[in-house]
């Protein structure tokens, strides 16, 4: 299964989803993407030589809420051996393991820091995809209110579709 991050801007990002690996992430993906869920969201969360991060806030960073769902990498008790390096998709969350819920990242260096204590559940396929998440990465960033890392222009998801 891939999903198809189109950005407002038209470029894009194309990923392979692990749904044998992370089948509770995955479904929850999917069933947001196809409800339409981030159509509208920006990523804002951009560090250079580490993530991007979006799928829980609107332009005016405002949040976007959606039900939360058990975290599936190893620190929680699941078995996830997807190591976090360029390309990898993964759920962002607060402390609490199972506090991941819309919002993911996507790794644009690699970052073993974060294996096995995060849910990684899908790659970007190509090296395309790869250089849109670098310079998403790259853009200038700001401080807007308690968000550091904030794009300075909106980096807006137009829409994620979902090839089965």
């Amino acid at each position: 299964m891939k999903a198809i991050i189109k950005l407002k801007d038209g470029s894009q990002m194309t990923a392979e989803l692990y749904e044998d690996v992370a089948p509770i992430s995955v479904r929850n993906f999917v069933k947001l993407a196809k409800s339409g869920f981030y159509d509208g969201l920006i990523f804002h969360r951009v560090i250079p030589g580490f993530m991007i991060q979006g799928g829980g806030m609107y332009e005016d960073l405002r949040p976007k809420k959606a039900d939360c769902i058990k975290g599936e990498f190893a620190a929680n008790g699941v078995n996830n051996p997807v190591k976090h390096t360029l390309g990898v998709l993964s759920m962002a969350r607060a402390m609490d393991p199972d506090s991941g819920s819309s919002q993911f990242f996507v790794c644009v260096e690699d970052c073993p820091h974060l294996d096995g204590a995060y849910a990684a559940f899908g790659k970007l396929c190509d090296k395309a995809s790869e250089d849109v998440a670098v310079a998403i990465s790259k853009v200038r960033t700001t401080r807007r209110g308690w968000f550091d890392d904030v794009p300075a222009s909106p980096v807006v998801i137009d829409t994620i579709e979902i090839e089965d």
